[in-house]
């Protein structure tokens, strides 16, 4: 509610000001309405009764309207910009709510520095559905019960400076309120809780500790980066906590809480065999943690990344990417654990493919998206279509196929959640 608060006020602030400034230039309002429905495929008795896990009337908002600033520098070329969305949820007997999208100011005080204040979807990297160097939240709740990928991102409340000097690019990012990712909570999706030692639903009483809005709890960001004819090379570095509460905060208390982190990496785009390679690596340093002794602590983490996609012509698209993830200190990690405790594995192994084909002058798109990890035993796959009707009306079918040998995997702990959705949007 907080940051609900603060970003509403941001975006009355903004409204007033741009009233002002242009009464007579009503910015102009784009956005759609959206119906979904998600349908349950697996008997899962451990979340709310019923057969959907998503079922929810959309209405989004979006305008933008650019204007000049005076100061004593000069005149700054500026963008306001508001993206919001009303919905109900029958999933709650028909709860309406409202999710802030984006509500910021955007001004470029010189033609090679760019300032964009308040709320935003912040983005970077090179993976496809995995990350590295991209620590901003996520919505993984979103992502499997059907929602469009535009809601695997969260919106977070920022401040972003962009310098392009003619020898390097820099994105600098501070992020004042911590915001973690959106995870199942049991309701909608049953998930393994190693309190209970197995898959839980909504009867679940983990409880997940935030960190407070302070000062020395600002997130800090940077990208560098840089384009060598079509080859592009950036270096991240990340000063902040982890969006995923891995780490215990006690032996007694069922709580668990984002611990600090640092990020450092790197990564590289580059044209390869008439296609697009991508290569991308990090250290995810556990400062909480840095000799990885303390069982209840997250250990530090490396994570590499490379990839590969193709135009083949004729509308078909392919890609494949190879991820893997080693968990460092290990030996002092299992030699600290107690015979009772869960423990995570030293290493990941994870593939995935994306194909995406266009028929009928491209107005219908079928895309499979799959993971396959065959170290955890388990994967996860996406199939969709979608069609556009009119420039105006689209209709997208799926499927969430999640499955796996262990209920402790990333997507064997998932395996119930299986579902079919179906989206019919109308644009405007």
């Amino acid at each position: 509610m907080r940051l609900f608060a603060i970003c509403a006020g941001t975006a009355l602030s903004m409204a007033v000001c741009c009233a002002r400034l242009y009464a007579s230039a009503m910015p102009e309002i784009h956005g759609f309405i959206e119906h979904a429905g998600a349908v349950k495929t697996s008997d899962n008795e451990l979340v709310k009764h019923g057969s959907f896990n998503l079922l929810e009337q959309r209405l989004q908002l979006k305008a933008s309207h650019a204007f000049p600033v005076e100061s004593i520098l000069g005149t700054w070329q500026s963008v306001a910009r508001f993206k919001g969305d009303f919905t109900v949820d029958e999933h709650y007997a028909g709860k309406t709510g409202f999710d802030l999208r984006e509500a910021n100011l955007s001004m470029s005080p010189a033609s090679f520095v760019d300032v964009k204040l308040g709320r935003q979807v912040l983005t970077w990297g090179t993976g496809d559905y995995i990350f590295i160097n991209d620590v901003f939240p996520k919505d993984y709740e979103s992502f499997y019960i059907g929602r469009d990928d535009e809601y695997l991102k969260k919106p977070s409340d920022a401040v972003r400076l962009s310098v392009y000097p003619p020898f390097l690019n820099a994105d600098f990012v501070a992020i004042p309120f911590f915001e973690p990712n959106a995870l199942p909570q049991g309701d909608r999706l049953s998930f393994f809780d190693s309190f209970q030692g197995g898959i839980a639903g909504r009867e679940s009483d983990r409880h997940l500790i935030e960190q407070p809005g302070q000062g020395h709890n600002i997130e800090y960001a940077v990208r560098l980066y840089r384009n060598f004819k079509s080859t592009e090379i950036a270096f991240y570095a990340f000063r902040g906590f982890d969006k995923m509460p891995r780490s215990y905060k006690s032996e007694s208390s069922r709580q668990l809480y984002y611990q600090r982190q640092n990020v450092f990496g790197a990564s590289l785009r580059s044209p390869v065999f008439s296609g697009i390679g991508n290569l991308e690596m990090g250290y995810v340093h556990s400062p909480e943690d840095s000799a990885g002794t303390n069982r209840l602590v997250e250990n530090s983490i490396f994570k590499a990344l490379a990839g590969y996609e193709k135009d083949l012509g004729n509308d078909l698209k392919i890609g494949v990417q190879y991820y893997y993830e080693q968990r460092l200190n290990y030996a002092d990690y299992m030699q600290a654990l107690l015979s009772r405790d869960f423990f995570w594995d030293e290493y990941r192994h994870l593939l995935t493919q994306r194909i995406t084909k266009l028929y009928m002058n491209q107005t219908v798109m079928v895309s499979l998206f799959n993971f396959y990890s065959p170290s955890d035993h388990d994967g996860y796959a996406r199939p969709s279509i979608s069609y556009a009707i009119t420039d105006r009306w689209k209709i997208t079918a799926g499927a969430n196929i999640p499955w796996g040998s262990h209920e402790t995997t990333d997507f064997g702990q998932m395996k119930k959640n299986k579902n079919i959705f179906l989206r019919l949007r109308y644009s405007f």
